[in-house]
């Protein structure tokens, strides 16, 4: 039988040689100091924003800051070198990689969580309950730009329309056109647009002939301000977006991964290479907190894997610059 003293000496020992290997690990973090700049979509703010104040927690003296001029407004910042990470809800583009590269910046793709492009109108509406894509080019589309919704299908009231949506530099905006009206499709001069998707929010639930998109966090946030509209998949079936439907690739064509982009350079700082591995490591858990859908484990493993070896560039765009859709598992390796 072991001695009590001997024991007791044991577990003290054993507790102080865990306590001095937690304050090991903790303290360089809390050495850590700098600043990081961090500018983009608005979209990704919300996950980008609570990592960011969780890091603050165990890394005091850094000091990260979270702008959100829009996915295309940020990588022009990023691209001239005046941050080190931009947020994105779409993947960089070539013009946009080929300006990081004629000025000397490398970067890291990270992707960090699904989000479903959500269709909202106000909650009254209660005649718009499944779109297709070709009725949202109808809708949103320059050419056609109807003034009511009797324009877009018949048997629905002549109730006036207003479009809501996010400005240009908006990585949402983005992906709607490419999906909905083509790459270099004309989008209806007459919307209501703003890079702050509360604002559009606001816009659609006051006006009830609004119709209005942004990412799914925001209607997740708002379900008693504004209604989501089921939209028909190229499988035929009216699909809502939720987290599942989100994650099982079902809620197509409006199913997209979020980025971070990290400037190469940036990421041989340590204060930014400690943030960005704390990142990954909680991007599920902050954004379902968010209200995002997180990706499986086995997903944020490769992730990891490209952080830590720096792999460079970007795997969502082709040679030729178009993106490329399709399930994440077959795009990001």
């Amino acid at each position: 039988m072991l001695n009590p003293l001997r024991l007791s000496a044991a577990l003290i020992l054993l507790a102080s040689t865990s306590l001095f290997a937690a304050a090991a690990q903790d303290a360089p973090t809390k050495n850590l100091k700098g600043a990081i700049k961090i500018d983009g979509s608005s979209t990704v703010y919300p996950i980008t924003e609570a990592v960011a104040e969780e890091f603050r927690k165990i890394a005091p003296r850094v000091r990260p800051t979270v702008g959100i001029s829009g996915t295309g407004g940020g990588f022009k910042r990023f691209q001239s070198g005046e941050t080190d990470i931009s947020d994105a809800s779409r993947p960089i583009k070539k013009s946009e990689a080929d300006a990081c590269a004629k000025l000397g910046i490398d970067f890291v793709e990270v992707p960090i969580a699904f989000d479903g492009l959500s269709i909202v109108v106000h909650p009254k509406n209660s005649f718009a309950d499944k779109l297709t894509v070709a009725e949202l080019k109808t809708i949103f589309a320059a050419e056609t730009a109807p003034k009511t919704w009797k324009e877009v299908r018949s048997d629905w009231p002549a109730t006036p329309l207003k479009v809501y949506m996010p400005g240009t530099d908006s990585g949402t905006f983005d992906y709607f056109r490419e999906v909905v009206l083509g790459k270099d499709g004309k989008v209806r001069a007459d919307a209501s647009v703003s890079e702050d998707d509360n604002v559009l929010v606001r816009g659609v639930s006051g006006d009830e002939g609004a119709i209005g998109f942004f990412g799914c966090a925001y209607y997740f946030e708002n379900k008693d301000a504004i209604r989501a509209v089921s939209v028909v998949s190229p499988k035929g079936d009216a699909v809502l977006p939720s987290k599942e439907t989100i994650e099982g690739g079902t809620y197509a064509p409006f199913s997209r991964p979020l980025f971070i982009y990290v400037s190469a350079k940036s990421a041989a700082r340590s204060e930014i290479a400690a943030f960005v591995s704390f990142y990954i490591a909680n991007a599920g858990k902050y954004a379902e907190e968010v209200g995002y859908v997180k990706f499986p484990d086995a997903t944020y493993a490769r992730v990891k894997a490209n952080w830590d070896a720096r792999k460079l560039g970007t795997q969502f765009t082709d040679a030729e610059g178009n993106s490329i859709m399709g399930a994440l598992d077959a795009i990001y390796k």
